[in-house]
């Protein structure tokens, strides 16, 4: 349904109606797991307060606005794309292939998106890619929240295998102890080859 653009505050929307789902990823960066994406579509009868980027949240507040979300939200999915996905494609193209897979299995399909950054994923669906979107729109910040809780907990499982690691404090970022982990310790299958930190170990840099 294409109308009158609405604006949500400084954002032109070209479409009027409930079925906008917010599309954003978290796991970019890091040299481990999966990058993960969720869609979220809001209901205009049910509004969540506090919504804004998941990084500007504590994890109590992210896991609390979570459960809200879920509660609330017309639909929502969460989908991933691996560690080897990332390393076939690269982490740009694997992030897109995640988002389309979070918006393909959304329960109530979508009729406009609204994604997170400067490129839209190559969705059929319209929709238009908004810069600091997880800031800008409610949407795309819940997309945020469900995407980083749910790539948090698979870190903290995989530093109940892996305890050594310290994945439950870096979450897979290349900090200084995940860096100082990985060349006292080696890759595990879930590093990402391709990545700079994680080629170079394995091939005795």
């Amino acid at each position: 349904m294409k109308s009158s653009p609405s604006v949500w505050p400084d954002i032109v929307i070209e479409y009027e109606g409930h079925l906008i789902a917010g599309v954003d990823e978290v796991g970019r960066g890091p040299l481990i797991g999966s990058v993960v994406a969720a869609a979220v579509i809001l209901d205009p009868g049910c509004p969540i307060d506090g919504l804004t980027d998941s990084k500007c949240l504590s994890a109590a507040r992210r896991e609390a606005l979570d459960l809200r979300i879920r509660e609330c939200a017309l639909a929502f999915s969460i989908a991933e794309a691996s560690p080897r996905e990332i390393d076939s494609l690269n982490i740009y193209h694997a992030t897109h292939l995640a988002m389309r897979r979070a918006i393909d299995a959304l329960p109530t399909p979508a009729e406009y998106l609204l994604v997170d950054g400067n490129r839209l994923p190559g969705h059929a669906c319209p929709g238009q890619a908004v810069v600091k979107g997880d800031l800008r729109h409610p949407a795309i910040s819940a997309a945020s929240i469900l995407a980083k809780v749910a790539r948090d907990a698979q870190m903290l499982d995989l530093d109940a295998s892996y305890p050594e690691y310290g994945f439950r404090r870096h979450k897979g970022y290349p900090t200084p102890e995940h860096l100082e982990a990985l060349a006292r310790l080696g890759p595990l299958t879930e590093h990402r080859s391709s990545f700079a930190p994680v080629r170079e170990r394995l091939a005795g840099v």
